[in-house]
């Protein structure tokens, strides 16, 4: 792969995406009754990827030790079901296509690998976990005090139209692993992120609505660093300097802790932008900027296998 290592662009999906669908065309994997009785469609696959690596089960499917972190499926949808030059909205648990935008051919993504290693281990694997974990534990403690058997936090928060406020008292009694206050940031970052910013996204990309775009963005930025908080000084400051320099819109992704930054430009100022992003964050960086790359991309297609005519 040509991906940088450990810079939050899910390579390790993408390595178990690949591994696998080299194995199912080399063994005609789609056709075996125990594949065909769990996985009917693309995303189908991409869950039980996901569970491939986080170790869960994925319907008849038993699933074992896995990479030891808690995510879901966001970047095997991404590999799998993705579209050349379109921003795909999904919606998880179970995984559902909520929308796809086309993504105007004047503009460019441009990213940036900060040069701060995005690990899932040691250290880095407990803090990661952790906020998954609190999200566990607020949606377990919600079926608890609720009765309800929902599967996942989105679920909970549309039952009803006062479950997001007895979420938030649910979550300001704390648990004994995690104080109250810490589980209010998370369920009002996810709360602002799934239910508010997303569908809002979609909205702007839809109508080429930048100023929104970017506004979202930042919002969804600063979010991720006083409520997750999963940036670190790197990964607040690209964004900040790519706007600043004028970007659309720009933010951090993947899951924190280091890991990599895109920023939207016309594709007309991609490179010189690429060039004054650089070395803006090499004058605040010079040390960390001497490991980070850069690169200008379109929205690229879903994986797919040499001969399949795309």
């Amino acid at each position: 792969s040509d991906l940088p290592i450990a810079a939050g662009m899910s390579s390790s999906s993408a390595l178990i995406v690949a591994t696998f669908m080299a194995m199912a065309e080399a063994n005609d994997l789609r056709a075996h009754p125990e594949y065909r009785r769990a996985i009917h469609t693309l995303e189908d696959l991409a869950s039980y990827l996901g569970c491939v690596e986080n170790g869960q089960a994925f319907r008849t499917l038993d699933g074992e030790a896995g990479a030891g972190t808690f995510g879901g499926s966001e970047d095997h949808v991404a590999i799998l079901c993705s579209a050349a030059g379109r921003a795909m909205q999904y919606a998880f648990a179970p995984v559902r296509r909520e929308g796809a935008y086309r993504l105007p051919s004047d503009h460019r993504f441009v990213v940036a690998s900060s040069g701060v290693a995005a690990e899932k281990t040691g250290r880095a694997r407990e803090r990661y976990n952790r906020l998954s974990l609190m999200a566990r534990h607020l949606l377990a403690d919600w079926n608890r005090t609720t009765g309800r058997a929902d599967d996942s936090l989105a679920t909970a928060v549309q039952s009803s139209v006062d479950a997001p406020s007895r979420l938030r008292s649910i979550a300001e009694r704390g648990a004994s692993d995690f104080d109250g206050p810490s589980l209010v940031r998370r369920l009002d970052q996810f709360l602002l992120e799934s239910v508010e910013l997303v569908p809002a996204a979609g909205v702007a990309l839809s109508h080429g609505h930048w100023t929104a775009l970017g506004d979202l963005a930042e919002r969804s930025q600063r979010a991720a660093e006083e409520w997750l908080g999963n940036q670190v000084a790197e990964t607040v400051a690209l964004p900040r300097l790519a706007r600043e320099l004028g970007a659309r819109a720009a933010s951090a992704f993947g899951a924190g802790f280091g890991g990599s930054v895109w920023a939207l430009v016309p594709t007309s100022d991609a490179e010189e932008f690429t060039a004054r992003w650089r070395e803006r964050y090499a004058e605040e960086f010079p040390s960390t900027a001497k490991r980070s790359e850069f690169f200008v991309t379109q929205a690229g297609p879903a994986a797919y296998l040499f001969g399949e005519g795309r």
